[in-house]
């Protein structure tokens, strides 16, 4: 189900890169009208991520998805099809996405870059944690390249959690001297697990952080962020999007599909 609502959001499909065309054909929405819709699937995503108690159940947050496919007057269908067209003609998808970033960051600076409370700790086998927007751009020049985070919960997460950072990423390229890093730590009293990684190919991305099954997790914290120095004197623009801070109770971590991703764990006492 988690895979089926991700679906509704901006996740950029990766599929095979064909030849762009800037006509958008029949049946696809148009550029404007794709940069409305994925802002308002952003906000959707945002609003999901801050009240965790009215979207605590699946059918509210298919219901959040559907409101804005009224709004737009348009059938979720379209929507699928526009984002399979899209991702295929990347350089039209890019376009639109940074008019989206543009104002999206607009009304971030309006309201200021803050980081939502913890959600209450949950029974529920998964949930979402995540505390902040959902999307970033990484570039050379930023003055912090990344993003960071730390949630500490009124009560303790349970012993043993798992706790998986999702997101898909876009945008790398073979001429980049550094690679997007990841780091996640959970506090656990007097022991710290730290998890390293490094992004290395467009698509999803997860960074698994498992925890000793002896203690409760006091608070998670960690980064996203690209050392872009050794980059300085040519461009790019990494998007990163659909980002998810799953936490899973001890000993329920679906088993993991094909993808592969290194990672070099550590424990400190």
């Amino acid at each position: 189900m988690r895979n089926k609502l991700r679906r509704y959001g901006v996740a950029l499909l990766t599929a095979a890169l064909l030849v762009s065309c800037s006509k958008v054909p029949d049946g696809i929405l148009s550029e404007k009208e794709m940069k409305a819709v994925l802002i308002d699937m952003q906000l959707a995503e945002a609003m999901i991520s801050t009240d965790y108690k009215k979207y605590s159940d699946d059918a509210e947050k298919e219901a959040l998805y559907q409101s804005v496919f009224r709004k737009h007057k348009i059938e979720q269908a379209v929507y699928d099809s526009s984002l399979v067209w899209y991702g295929r003609n990347l350089d039209v998808y890019m376009q639109v996405y940074d008019l989206v970033l543009a104002e999206l960051n607009e009304r971030q600076k309006a309201l200021g870059d803050v980081q939502a409370n913890a959600a209450p700790v949950s029974k529920q086998d998964s949930v979402d944690i995540w505390p902040r927007l959902t999307y970033l751009t990484l570039e050379p020049n930023a003055l912090f390249n990344g993003i960071a985070v730390d949630i500490k919960p009124e009560t303790n997460y349970p012993s043993g959690s798992t706790f998986v950072l999702g997101m898909r990423v876009w945008g790398l390229n073979d001429a980049m001297k550094n690679r997007p890093e990841i780091r996640l730590s959970a506090n656990q009293g007097d022991t710290i697990i730290t998890v390293n990684d490094k992004i290395l190919r467009d698509g999803y991305h997860e960074t698994t952080l498992r925890t000793l099954p002896t203690k409760q997790v006091k608070s998670v914290y960690g980064f996203i962020r690209l050392n872009g120095k050794d980059d300085s004197t040519s461009y790019f623009k990494i998007y990163v999007d659909s980002l998810s801070l799953m936490r899973y109770n001890y000993g329920r971590l679906p088993e993991k599909d094909s993808i592969q991703v290194a990672r070099k764990d550590s424990i400190k006492n």
